[in-house]
């Protein structure tokens, strides 16, 4: 799992600092790829994420039935 991907200067300016419930990838498979990412992170580090983060999460796994998270605990 990648936690940097090179990404245009526009799309790097339009997600800035916002989370999955402001901002997802606008490319097909973006959504679905960006979603595992931040949940393998969120679980590597064991960090929390608030209800409406979870739920856009929950929403964007559902249309992602190919997608799968891994991720190596931190110690």
């Amino acid at each position: 799992m990648h936690s940097l991907i090179a990404v245009s200067l526009g799309s790097n300016r339009s997600k800035g600092d916002k989370d999955p419930t402001e901002w997802m990838p606008p490319a097909k498979n973006g959504p679905c790829t960006y979603a595992a990412g931040w949940v393998a992170s969120q679980r590597r580090w064991k960090l929390t994420a608030d209800r409406d983060e979870k739920t856009k999460l929950k929403q964007t796994a559902a249309g992602c039935p190919r997608t799968t998270v891994t991720y190596v605990p931190a110690r």
